[in-house]
């Protein structure tokens, strides 16, 4: 929740490729005060069945940038494993790996203000915009 002095942050992920919410990707919090300064690492948590991330740690009064990691490769680890147990025919299909094993997002922030940063994401691209 943000106050007068701080701002706040939430965010979900939607896999376009299925049309579906990204459940279970790691995502971790960091945040500067300045251009210039030192990132520091909050904490993170991991997104719900629901593909939204409901408890990221509060940021410090000051915080000017903030930068949120996804951890994007055990995702579509678990995607591939799950899609060749239904089609075996497709498990040599020479696919490796994912593309974007991580999605880093950094934004500048205000305080008092709340911000809603949504990933849409499939295995060769990613997009992001301020929701509301």
């Amino acid at each position: 929740m943000s106050t007068e002095s701080t701002a706040s942050v939430s965010t979900h992920i939607l896999d376009t490729s299925i049309g579906r919410p990204a459940g279970g990707v790691a995502i971790s919090l960091a945040a500067r005060a300045g251009s210039g300064a030192a990132w520091v690492a909050l904490g993170g948590s991991a997104t719900d069945a629901d593909g939204r991330c409901k408890d990221l740690p509060a940021l410090p009064e000051g915080t000017t940038h903030v930068r949120l990691d996804f951890e994007t490769e055990a995702y579509f680890d678990k995607q591939q494993a799950d899609a060749q147990q239904d089609a075996p025919a497709n498990r040599d299909s020479g696919a490796t790996g994912a593309f974007f094993p991580e999605v880093a997002i950094t934004f500048a922030v205000t305080p008092g203000e709340h911000y809603h940063v949504p990933l849409l994401l499939n295995p060769f691209g990613y997009s992001v915009y301020r929701g509301s």
